[in-house]
């Protein structure tokens, strides 16, 4: 028995020594391979550092300089000198997305140019702005985005995508926003006919976010649509 355990304990002695002395060969048959492939990591590594270093985060600061001026156009309505600048100072929302586009100040630019496309009218224009948006499941807002993208498609009598749009804003389940947004999508779906669908958003409401401003006179809405079917 104890024979039987040294000639395996040997045994995989020997398997070791086996698929050690591979490795070395394959080491020593594509060494320059390997050599490269190690180099080519580095460089890739070293690159990034460096354009993250000495080119995103300049842009990155200019960016946000830009974007302050933007803002203050924006906080006073003035919507298209937001958007597209003054043509002295401030750049304006565009032209901050087309200069510094890989930052994340041009992200949120996003953002706040399809906010003032939609206020100029424009809601085509706003719609592809406001998509190109990442706000990273934050669930402020990202539901606030795709809020404004189903009015922005309300406008448009696109109803069906706008009702896509205010779904993706409630069932992030924020209790300020989900029950705007339950509301717009229920009374979409009275205007369509389709009154089980808005008793259902409007019970929703009720009984999920009770404690909001929009719950407190809901049961009328839901009245009226079960009276409307």
């Amino acid at each position: 028995m104890s024979k039987d355990k040294k000639n395996d304990v040997s045994g995989v002695g020997e398997d070791i020594e086996v698929a050690v002395s591979r490795t070395e060969a394959f080491i020593e048959k594509n060494q320059k391979q390997l050599i490269y492939a190690v180099l080519a990591v580095v460089v890739i590594v070293s690159a990034f550092i460096l354009f993250n270093r000495y080119h995103l985060a300049p842009q990155e600061t200019e960016a946000q300089n830009q974007m302050a001026k933007a803002q203050v156009y924006f906080a006073q309505d003035s919507f298209k000198l937001a958007f597209t600048g003054d043509g002295l100072d401030a750049k304006g929302f565009k032209r901050i997305i087309e200069d510094y586009g890989l930052t994340e100040s041009a992200n949120l630019a996003q953002a706040y140019a399809g906010i003032c496309l939609y206020k100029m009218g424009e809601y085509k224009k706003a719609i592809t702005y406001l998509e190109d948006f990442d706000g990273n499941g934050d669930v402020n807002f990202t539901p606030t985005i795709n809020g404004l993208i189903g009015d922005a498609f309300v406008e448009l009598n696109e109803t069906d995508k706008a009702l896509s749009y205010f779904a993706k804003a409630y069932k992030l389940e924020n209790k300020m926003l989900s029950p705007v947004f339950l509301k717009k999508a229920a009374l979409l779906h009275e205007s369509k006919g389709e009154f089980d669908k808005a008793i259902a958003l409007y019970t929703e409401i009720k009984d999920k976010y009770f404690d909001s401003a929009i719950a407190r006179d809901i049961d009328k809405y839901i009245e009226r649509a079960s009276l409307s079917k």
